[in-house]
């Protein structure tokens, strides 16, 4: 389905537009297998375990689509990181997140901060990512979702949901190069230069994502 969604729209609002045109043309079963996973993440808590502000950020060391190494504490040399998880090339909650955060990059380039984003999907498929966004920050792959394990985001899709996913081109063992139907949980950490994370934002639900203007306030005020 395509998105005519003006860009200057507010993230959420764009998420929520999509979403109601979805629920005109995706079957009703389709679409409630593919939103029941929220409701199991609020049911366990599984949020409360995420690594929350005034954590410190574990390191990491993950490639870029182009198969460059970017190292998280050699970013934070260089001023504040913005680190965003998302689902992979498949989700289209995150292809509108990632558009509105490259919208963004000129505030937060401004307020010294890089922005990073990601997924567990290989490098080729954040290759075609970038380039159909036209999305200028580093996709990296973190294969088999060790980082985002260790930032306490890692799920499991049921069995009994797979199907699911499958019928919308969703088959994540081919797009991330393992049998596991792992998944993060869509977050976005601000860490400062000493590591520590200044802002933290983790929902159960993949459709909640944070506005970039919430990020460039928070650099904005680390600044001030």
């Amino acid at each position: 389905m395509a998105m005519h969604i003006p860009l200057n729209t507010p993230l959420q609002q764009q998420i929520d537009e999509f979403i109601a045109e979805g629920a005109s043309w995706l079957p009703p079963d389709l679409l409630r297998d593919l939103l029941s996973p929220i409701g199991q993440l609020i049911t366990t808590g599984a949020a409360g375990k995420a690594l929350k502000e005034g954590a410190q950020a574990p390191d990491f060391t993950l490639p870029t689509a182009q198969g460059l190494a970017v190292k998280l504490s050699d970013l934070l040399t260089q001023g504040p990181v913005v680190i965003a998880f998302y689902r992979g090339q498949w989700c289209p909650y995150c292809h509108l997140a990632l558009r509105a955060y490259q919208q963004a990059v000129p505030q937060l380039q401004a307020g010294g901060a890089t922005l990073v984003a990601i997924s567990p999907q290989m490098p080729d498929h954040s290759k075609a990512l970038a380039e159909k966004l036209g999305l200028t920050f580093a996709l990296l792959s973190d294969r088999g979702n060790q980082v985002a394990r260790a930032y306490g985001l890692v799920f499991t899709i049921d069995k009994a949901l797979r199907r699911a996913y499958l019928r919308v081109g969703a088959d994540l063992p081919t797009f991330n190069g393992t049998d596991a139907w792992d998944l993060p949980m869509a977050g976005t950490f601000l860490v400062d230069q000493s590591g520590t994370v200044r802002l933290a934002f983790v929902d159960p639900d993949f459709t909640r994502r944070l506005d970039p203007s919430v990020i460039v306030t928070r650099l904005n005020e680390l600044k001030g």
